[in-house]
């Protein structure tokens, strides 16, 4: 019981040196000057400053809040690095297939086609050369570099 009467006897003691006394006068040359301490010879004013909020130490929901929004961030950009590397490989994908096409037009030779029956028919040589042209204008579109 003696213990606890002195701990808050000191409590009660410190909490009036939280607050910082000011003093405002004016020196010689004209100046305000604020100073902790009264100046000797000059009449001054005592300004009772009591400490401001300020930027304390933070509480465990704040940190808390401040973790889970970091955690947030980080998901995000990995998923939109996920998203982009899934987008590259599509892309390498379809400049693969455009260029396997427009080589199979390019070497040539007897190429078929289905008609509209299904049936297959050989390519005619004006075909072919209609078919490389739309499948290299294909390979230039998925190839190019952005």
């Amino acid at each position: 019981m003696m213990k606890h009467l002195a701990v808050l006897a000191f409590a009660c003691a410190i909490v009036p040196l939280a607050s910082a006394d000011l003093y405002k006068y004016v020196d010689k040359n004209g100046k305000t000057v604020y100073s902790d301490q009264p100046p000797v010879d000059v009449d001054s004013k005592p300004m009772h400053v009591a400490p401001g909020p300020g930027a304390g130490p933070k509480t465990f929901v704040e940190k808390d809040k401040e973790f889970d929004k970091a955690r947030k961030e980080a998901a995000e950009k990995e998923k939109k690095s996920e998203d982009a590397e899934k987008l590259a490989k599509a892309k390498e994908e379809r400049c693969a297939q455009a260029q396997a096409n427009y080589k199979a037009y390019e070497e040539g030779g007897r190429l078929l086609k289905y008609s509209d029956k299904g049936e297959r028919e050989y390519m005619t040589d004006e075909e072919i050369e209609q078919a490389r042209a739309t499948s290299k204008q294909q390979m230039d579109e998925a190839c190019k570099k952005s």
